[in-house]
This record gives structure tokens, C-alpha cells and sequence, in this order.
């Protein structure tokens, strides 16, 4: 186990330089850059001189490869430079937009669990009877409006019609994340409860749960002992993609609800050309995303033999 890790390891790191130099040279070749996007901004009319002076002030002016190999050695060194608009230390501005991302995040995934799961099974156990098909067609109407929408929906609802919650977040509260967690859980949730009832019901056809209810083991034993312990790879799965995407903000859920997260600030610097955050926002994703993967790799083996047995013999 130990040597299957650490080569994973090994692996990840070439593909996270890559991933940087990628992003570094896509948002050089935007065609923009932030020293015209803040002139514009404000409104005030600038000289040539004076934006080429903006522009070496902030290393705009050098070559690319100069410019990216600066930003590694920087990065390197836990130094993820400065914003060209405010001006403040890019890991300060990140670290204090992290808390409202994971609080959104683990809500969200508390939520989502307790709704996909359950019902999933229970759509399973009761296949092609009235409460199968009641939960299908919400999962279907819930899978087929945008986020944008139900959060329109439940901040009418539940903040103007019934002034439940704020209609805009104004601090890390509960009662300030309910919208923005419910609006993101009922979209996961109507998505991930059709793959629970999936991953169910093929477990159910299977010759072991026929033989066990031959044998007279009660259904609900087989269920809970070997059936689900059959499906927990493809929901460790479904976690796994959806806390990586949480964990990278949820950018159109943050802009509506105003939560100040890591989605919301990526929204902002893309806006302003802020480069040196959209990378910041770039290596926290691929660190999310190959960490995510890594580790769901190391539960695979744990949980599964065959995927563990199978690796050893390749």
C-alpha cells in the first residue's frame, strides 16, 4: 500500500506543474490584461507612459516564460504574490474566503447525504411502486432546474414570501448558508439518488441476494450488511466529485446569495484580470482535484479486494 501511494504521488506532481503552466499561459493569451481592465473600471482616461509604468511595476512587461518561472519560484516558496487591484498578499485573500467555501461545503454534503441515500434505497426496495415512481419524478423535475433557478425560487419562497433566512448572506451562519446549501443539495441530490437506486438494484439482481433469501436471511440484513457494502464505492465516488467541486466554489450560487467564498473571488479576479488570484484559484482546484482522487484511490483498495488483488497482480 505504502509504494502504491507513493507512486500516485509521484505521478501528481508533473500534473500539477502542468495544470499551472496551462492555466499561466492561457490567461496571458486572454488579450486583456488587469492594467487596462482597472483603467477602464475607473473611468480614468491614462496615458501610454503611465499604463507601461503600471505594467513593469507589476512584471507585465517581461517575457512569459520569465513571468511564469517568477510566479513558480514564488509559489515554491509559499509566496503566491500580490493583487493587481487591492493590493493585498493573494494567500491572506484566500485564506480568508477558504471558511465560507468549506462551511458551504460541508453542508451541502450533510444534505446531500441525507437525502440521496435514503431514498435511493428506498426507491430501490420498492421498485415500480408509487413511492419508486414519486421519487423519480423529483429527482427528475429537481436534476432538470439550474442552480440558478431554484436559488431564485427558494429566495423567493423562503426569504421574501416567508422571511425565514436573508436574502443576502451577511456573515458564516447557518442561518445565512441554509439557501445557498439547500439550492446546491437539491440539485446533487436529485442526481446522485438515481445512481444510488442504480447501484441498489444491480446489487439486488445479483445470485447472492437470491441465495441469501433462500437460505431465510432476513432481506433487511442482506441489505444493509452485503448490498451496501457492495454500493459504497459508487457512492464514495459521487462524494468524492462533489466535495472536489464544492471545495472550488460554487461560483453562480456564491455571486447570487452574496457568500464571500472561494467561488465568488474567482468570479471577481476573472473580471479584473486579477491573474495572480485566478492562479492562486487554479493550483487550489488541481490540489483539490488530484488530492480528491488520491485518496478515494486509497479507500478503493481498502474497501474493494478486487480492486486491491487486482492491483497487486498487474
Amino acid at each position: 500500500m505504502k509504494k502504491y501511494i507513493l507512486k500516485r504521488v509521484l505521478l501528481l506532481i508533473p500534473i500539477l506543474f502542468g495544470i499551472t503552466f496551462l492555466s499561466f499561459a492561457m490567461m496571458r493569451a486572454a488579450g486583456s490584461d488587469a492594467v487596462l481592465q482597472k483603467a477602464d473600471v475607473s473611468g480614468v482616461a491614462l496615458s501610454l507612459e503611465v499604463l507601461d509604468a503600471q505594467r513593469a511595476e507589476l512584471g507585465l512587461d517581461q517575457p512569459f516564460l520569465v513571468q511564469y518561472f517568477r510566479w513558480l519560484g514564488g509559489f515554491l516558496t509559499g509566496d503566491l504574490g500580490v493583487s493587481y487591484v487591492s493590493g493585498n498578499d493573494v494567500f491572506s485573500v484566500f485564506l480568508s474566503k477558504l471558511p465560507a467555501t468549506l462551511l458551504l461545503t460541508g453542508t451541502s454534503i450533510l444534505l446531500t447525504v441525507a437525502i440521496s441515500i435514503p431514498l435511493g434505497i428506498l426507491s430501490a426496495v420498492k421498485q415500480n411502486k408509487c413511492i419508486d415512481y414519486l421519487i423519480r419524478v423529483c429527482s427528475f423535475i429537481g436534476n432538470s432546474m439550474p442552480n440558478f433557478f431554484v436559488a431564485l425560487v427558494l429566495m423567493y419562497l423562503l426569504a421574501i414570501c416567508l422571511p425565514i433566512f436573508p436574502v443576502i448572506s451577511s456573515d458564516l451562519s447557518l442561518r445565512s448558508a441554509a439557501l445557498p446549501t439547500l439550492t446546491l443539495a437539491i440539485a446533487m441530490s436529485a442526481k446522485y439518488l438515481r445512481q444510488v437506486r442504480a447501484a441498489v438494484l444491480d446489487e439486488l439482481s445479483k445470485d447472492y441476494v437470491t441465495g441469501a433469501r433462500a437460505r431465510g436471511v432476513r432481506f433487511s440484513v442482506t441489505l444493509w450488511k452485503s448490498v451496501l457494502r457492495s454500493c459504497l464505492v459508487t457512492i464514495l465516488t459521487l462524494l468524492a466529485l462533489s466535495i472536489g467541486s464544492l471545495l472550488g466554489g460554487t461560483a453562480v450560487v456564491e455571486s447570487i446569495f452574496m457568500w464571500d467564498g472561494v467561488g465568488k473571488m474567482a468570479v471577481d479576479a476573472i473580471q479584473m484580470r486579477d491573474y495572480p488570484v485566478i492562479q492562486a484559484y487554479v493550483v487550489w482546484m488541481a490540489v483539490i482535484y488530484v488530492t480528491v482522487n488520491l485518496i478515494t484511490d486509497i479507500v478503493y483498495r481498502a474497501l474493494d479486494p478486487r480492486i486491491r488483488l487486482g492491483g497487486e497482480e498487474g
